[in-house]
């Protein structure tokens, strides 16, 4: 394996401007970014990646890899949730195991666009259809997640809303809304569009994303402190379950013989938990949820450990599976 991948990926920008937001918030520095910037960033991002992903997309046209790539996406979708919600039951009541399910079951779209800056910066080829996999996995767990919910309150009728609103809620998502239909017009202006909006979602995009990292290092910080109250062994949880679904999603990519590259994004999705699409729905969706449980666990445990253990340890799995 060339561990020079690796290190350059923990020596990154992005990463170590992560690593200075953490820090700061830690030692309590009144370091802060405005929330009207932090929005603006998160929407560029997605919408970055969505063109990027339609025109990539365009290019490569429909092909078996693509095909398998995706649906592999879905069955992971379904089957993690439905696992963590299994083993959660068992601890946590319904509302609480059914949000979890739907944060571990969905998404990070910044630990995918970070990996996804790995492999460019690596020269590594990956298909733009992965982009639609990162947006086919963002809500499915969301859904079920109500679902579950729902069940587990069949006695108490009217106490929560309803499934149409639940299920609309989860669809008109606005990352989930902006992503798809990024790559959508992505998609229809192909590289006509390509060469006009360049120097927006290409040369601005590793600056962007580095500066929100630095954001999501000090929120991560704040969150971090709610841990206390969680416990040791949700906090365990929080980092076996990326593992557990990374081994999960190598295999199937495997199996598959899906690229190097595009099984890596893969593995990153299956791993990752989603800090913002899902718990802004399960708000709406699972009100008697607690968000102090399973926000920090998502946000303050799981995707710092994605982004400094995770994807270097996914590659190096992929590097020697594939070689």
């Amino acid at each position: 394996m060339d561990w020079s991948l690796v290190v350059d990926n923990l020596l990154s920008p992005p990463i170590l401007f992560f690593v200075l937001g953490l820090g700061a918030g830690i030692l309590r520095s009144d370091l802060a970014i405005p929330e009207a910037v932090t929005k603006l960033l998160s929407l560029y991002l997605m919408w970055a990646i969505g063109i990027k992903g339609g025109i990539k997309i365009r290019e490569a046209g429909v092909n078996p890899e693509a095909m398998w790539s995706l649906g592999l996406a879905m069955l992971l979708a379904v089957v993690v949730p439905a696992y963590v919600y299994a083993i959660l039951r068992k601890r946590l009541d319904t509302d609480n195991a059914a949000a979890l399910c739907a944060v571990y079951g969905s998404v990070s779209a910044v630990t995918f666009l970070t990996a996804s800056a790995f492999l460019q910066r690596s020269g590594i080829e990956f298909g733009g259809h992965m982009v639609a996999a990162l947006a086919l996995m963002e809500s499915p767990a969301i859904l079920m997640a109500v679902a579950l919910s729902r069940r587990g309150h069949a006695k108490d009728k009217g106490t929560l809303p309803s499934m149409a609103e639940s299920l609309k809620e989860a669809a008109l998502n606005g990352p989930v809304v902006l992503l798809t239909g990024s790559m959508l017009i992505g998609f229809i202006i192909g590289k006509p569009g390509h060469e006009l909006l360049k120097p927006l979602y290409v040369d601005l995009f590793q600056g962007v994303l580095t500066f929100f990292l630095l954001e999501l290092g000090l929120v991560a910080a704040k969150r971090w402190r709610v841990l206390k109250v969680v416990g040791a062994p949700m906090i365990g949880f929080a980092i076996a379950v990326p593992l557990v679904n990374a081994c999960i999603a190598l295999a199937l990519a495997k199996l598959s013989n899906l690229t190097a590259g595009n099984a890596y994004l893969l593995t990153v999705l299956a791993a990752s938990a989603s800090y913002i699409a899902a718990p802004a729905a399960l708000r709406q969706a699972i009100p008697r949820a607690s968000a102090g449980l399973y926000v920090p666990l998502a946000l303050a445990v799981t995707f710092p450990f994605n982004i400094a253990v995770g994807l270097p340890l996914y590659w190096a799995a992929v590097t020697w599976l594939w070689r």
